[in-house]
């Protein structure tokens, strides 16, 4: 079972698959054992409250929302 669930919502546009490789990239750097998912279900997307993507959720937590995140942001979130 990991210990974190990390979405990433969005329509499958150039800065959501910018956003899942950033994502991606700072879960390897961690060793975290993570789940990456990728939303692109609008009605979920909005039971969030988020209207612009990209944007990443850890544990249900909206962490960014309507920009790509930083790779460092991103750690920091995964370590918080």
């Amino acid at each position: 079972m990991p210990d974190m669930k990390i979405e990433i919502l969005g329509s499958g546009c150039a800065k959501c698959n910018k956003t899942k490789e950033i994502v991606e990239q700072a879960v390897s750097e961690t060793g975290i054992d993570a789940e990456i998912k990728k939303v692109q279900d609008m009605d979920s997307i909005l039971a969030y409250g988020v209207m612009l993507t990209p944007a990443v959720v850890v544990n249900g937590d909206v962490k960014i929302a309507g920009k790509v995140p930083k790779a460092e942001d991103v750690v920091k979130w995964i370590k918080e």
